[in-house]
């Protein structure tokens, strides 16, 4: 066996590894969201938790890139998930006890939160360490292969344990999968997760660098709003956020005034399995037309399929419009990369996506925040047999609990069409597919 086939053999301990743990941590999030709306009968207090599980990693990622950079990468890694049992043994233990409140179990979420900021660029980081470049290509397909599990997998798994045993169990099932995690890291030596030593740099030095990080930083905020197709693109990147953040937030409650949790389970996995199938489309064609067009008609569809996500109460075609949906979104995702990519100066790739990443993920902190709030005080009352909309537009989408959910998802479907009609006929954002053509002749 070559060097090069040990390397990966090791890199796919890891992997298993991170594959089990990543199901784990999606049985979670499903189970206790469904713990929770099921306790509160509210919209607020599932999406919270969304809320908690996202914001401390979003957070503190840039800080976990850098200790990533400057220690072990297999104790970062080990850290990190052994970090995460915690949160999940204080929700265990709270839940045991008998006593367990709603802010516990925040807590809870927001501690494995704030260790997986820990975890995962350590993980990423090590593939570096532990496969050639020859493999990167392989090695990161199987890593997105794994993070989308938590989408695929999870949520059908956690219906059905949730509707025959309770979320003790859940809870338990996670711990294993991270004490799985930390027994595969284990199993590989020290120096193949570790980053290269360099050598001791003087304080005038590291005060250049945190000079130059600072100046990057505020070069790339500037190059962004001087290349005003490039801003369109980013300010549409977190509208998009935003609006796949109200349907994380909104479709369990939404399908829990339909049904039980082991349906909703099994529509969430077959739901995702729709950005699956694009995306191996788009892996084995690619995209031929212009990327604008694309973007602007892929857009409008998704828009559609959303909006008559909220206009039905059957449960078979809400699975059929959201499936159509996800499918809709890597051709979304795809074109605005491809068009931000070709249109941002090679020295600037990497301080220009941290920037678009960090941008673009504010659309899910606000989704997150306010999207409880808009369900239970402003549009599931208008839908109550009393309510100022029963009369009317409740007569074609239904009343009731969870009918303000789907109104949420109509408007915000058709306001998802309307923008796609608008950027196909934005000039600077037509300009950046001929700047595009111009430097691939070039």
């Amino acid at each position: 066996m070559n060097t090069q086939d040990k390397t990966f053999r090791r890199f796919l301990i890891i992997w298993s590894g991170q594959l089990l743990s990543a199901i784990g941590t999606g049985l979670t999030a499903f189970a206790l969201g469904i713990y929770v709306f099921q306790k509160t009968q509210s919209a607020t207090s599932y999406s919270l938790i969304i809320l908690f599980a996202f914001l401390p990693t979003f957070i503190l990622l840039p800080f976990g890139g850098v200790l990533a950079d400057r220690f072990d990468r297999k104790k970062m890694m080990i850290l990190g998930d052994a970090g995460a049992i915690g949160g999940l043994l204080f929700i265990l233990l709270v839940m045991s006890s008998g006593s367990l409140e709603l802010w516990q179990i925040y807590l809870g979420v927001a501690m494995s939160s704030v260790f997986a900021a820990i975890q995962n660029p350590a993980y990423k980081a090590a593939v570096s360490d532990l496969v050639s470049e020859e493999l990167y290509s392989q090695a990161s397909g199987l890593i997105q292969l794994a993070g989308s599990a938590q989408y695929l997998i999870s949520p059908i798994i956690a219906g059905f344990l949730i509707s025959v045993f309770n979320i003790k169990l859940v809870l338990i099932i996670d711990i294993m999968t991270f004490l799985i995690a930390v027994t595969a890291v284990f199993m590989i030596k020290k120096q193949d997760a570790a980053p290269q030593k360099h050598k001791k740099q003087d304080i005038s030095l590291q005060n250049h660098e945190k000079q130059k990080f600072l100046h990057d930083v505020t070069d790339s905020f500037r190059y962004i709003f001087s290349q005003k197709g490039i801003l369109w693109l980013v300010l549409l990147t977190s509208m998009v956020c935003f609006y796949v953040g109200l349907i994380q937030s909104l479709f369990g409650p939404m399908m829990l005034s339909l049904t039980d949790s082991k349906t909703l389970g099994i529509t969430l996995s077959v739901s995702a399995s729709g950005m699956l199938v694009s995306s191996l489309f788009i892996g084995l064609f690619g995209i031929k037309k212009s990327k604008v067009f694309i973007l602007s008609l892929f857009l409008v569809l998704a828009g559609l399929f959303y909006a008559l996500m909220g206009v039905f109460t059957t449960v078979v075609l809400i699975a059929i419009f959201t499936f159509l949906f996800f499918s809709t979104l890597p051709f979304v995702n795809t074109t605005l990369e491809v068009l931000i990519r070709t249109n941002v100066d090679n020295e600037r790739q990497g301080r220009v996506w941290s920037m678009v990443y960090a941008i673009s993920q504010v659309g899910y902190i606000l989704a997150f925040g306010s999207a409880g709030f808009l369900a239970d005080y402003l549009f599931n009352p208008l839908f109550y047999p009393d309510g100022a909309l029963a009369q009317t537009v409740g007569r074609i989408i239904g009343t009731g609990q969870g009918r303000g959910i789907g109104f949420i998802f109509i408007l915000s479907g058709l306001l998802v069409s309307i923008l796609g009609l608008i950027i196909g006929r934005v000039k600077k954002i037509s300009a950046l597919e001929l700047n595009q053509s111009e430097n691939c002749k070039a």
